[in-house]
């Protein structure tokens, strides 16, 4: 609610606007909306309580004054009152509780300042002097980083072979280990696990933007997405499946590029049914993490989607990843015949750790820093490496896409060298 604020946005908003619960408090309020340039006629009664049913109706004013005094529980009523305040308004809140850790809550919930009643007018003009500069403030733009803007997208061949898992840890090790601020995008809006797997909730940001892609601004991202730590955010949804989304693909490429300017790192979650419904989501992205399982479907769909990168973006490297591959005698295909069919070598291979997959599912953490110390995830690490070498260089690393031998071949069939036990002869 007190994020930085484009005061040009908002030449339609009223200036100021406040809801109290005494007469004791407008009076206190109106003689320094005066001298402000403010109208007096804005100081309404009803508390936090009007002013959450006026705002779900109208526009959210510049400056904000809310008295806390009715309410139970004012960090919970607080909250709720982010849920119709539009991004970059400044709100400033009153109350009867002298408590520091109240105070703590508040201004950490996004309100930008708590005035114990009764009310000092000296206090009120230093508090909306502070209101009004912010306003006015020019918005700050990153200076003091020269590195590229990382944007990466994870697509699994196949429901169920882990995309999700290597998203949400990818996005763990960008922010974490190669200390870049991180979006996780999760594009698949009903089912979308992102949040789940930070142990998050979700929050309505992905489906209010779906709803009016024309209110994604910065100002929006900085309030809809869900911290999952300092460096690293989630924007996911869980929209009623009863919900069909209607959309032509400009709000999900509208939240890329306000993360492109928002953030150094952006990991989309992508649903493969993406590629074909909205294609253009791809055009920004310069590194493509390609998750596969080796089974014979999820080949031929590995092939469908190279094939598709190879003619739609060519300019997105491709990275291929077999995830969850499990002892040669377990295999639905090996790996020497799974890369002869998709015609180039697997870049990444994550095995399956069963236990650490569910340990990192108790704990509502990524896999990849549930299993940090495990030499077998390793590869986890060295593929967010590669990641930021190719994304920091601006230089493509082709080497795993060139043919794998014995490539040859119309078929599917004839590619997958399948060994299937001989018949005797007689």
């Amino acid at each position: 609610m007190n994020a930085p604020f484009n005061p040009s946005r908002t030449s339609h908003r009223e200036p100021f606007i406040a809801f109290v619960c005494d007469e004791t408090t407008a009076e206190a309020l109106r003689p320094i909306a005066v001298e402000l340039g403010w109208s007096p006629e804005k100081v309404n009664k009803g508390g936090l309580r009007n002013a959450v049913q006026t705002l779900s109706v109208s526009a959210s004013p510049n400056v904000l004054f809310v008295d806390l005094s009715e309410s139970g529980d004012p960090l919970n009523d607080i909250n709720a009152l982010a849920e119709v305040c539009e991004p970059g308004t400044i709100v400033i809140a009153s109350g009867q509780v002298n408590d520091v850790r109240l105070y703590r809550d508040l201004v950490a919930s996004g309100i930008h300042d708590y005035l114990l009643k009764p009310l000092n007018p000296d206090a009120l003009r230093d508090t909306f002097a502070q209101a009004q500069a912010s306003l006015n403030a020019p918005k700050q733009t990153e200076t003091g980083s020269d590195v590229p803007h990382c944007a990466v997208a994870v697509i699994g061949t196949r429901g169920g072979c882990g995309a999700s898992t290597i998203a949400t840890s990818l996005a763990w090790l960008l922010s974490d280990k190669h200390v870049r601020t991180t979006a996780l995008l999760d594009l698949d809006v009903h089912f979308g696990t992102g949040a789940l797997a930070l142990d998050l909730e979700p929050g309505r940001g992905l489906t209010d933007a779906i709803e009016n892609p024309s209110r994604i601004d910065g100002l929006f991202i900085e309030r809809a997405m869900v911290k999952a730590s300092e460096r690293l955010a989630v924007l996911s949804a869980e929209a009623p499946i009863n919900a069909p989304v209607l959309t032509d693909g400009a709000a999900f490429y509208q939240l890329q590029e306000e993360m492109r300017s928002a953030y150094e790192c952006t990991v989309v979650d992508l649903p493969r049914i993406m590629l074909v419904n909205h294609p253009h989501l791809i055009t920004d992205i310069q590194v493509a993490v390609l998750v596969t399982e080796l089974t014979l479907a999820a080949a031929r769909d590995a092939i469908r989607i190279l094939s598709w990168f190879k003619s739609n973006a060519p300019q997105t490297q491709v990275i291929v990843v077999a995830n969850k591959v499990q002892p040669q005698a377990f295999l639905e295909i090996s790996r020497k015949d799974f890369e002869g069919s998709i015609e180039r070598k697997i870049d990444v291979l994550i095995p399956f750790e069963q236990k650490a997959a569910a340990q990192a599912a108790k704990l509502g953490k990524p896999l990849a820093e549930v299993g940090k110390s495990a030499k077998s995830l390793a590869p986890l690490g060295d593929l967010a490496s590669r990641i930021i070498a190719i994304t920091d260089s601006g230089e493509r690393d082709d080497k795993s896409a060139k043919p794998a031998k014995g490539s040859k071949g119309s078929s599917l069939f004839d590619k997958i060298k399948v060994k299937m036990p001989s018949k005797a002869k007689k």
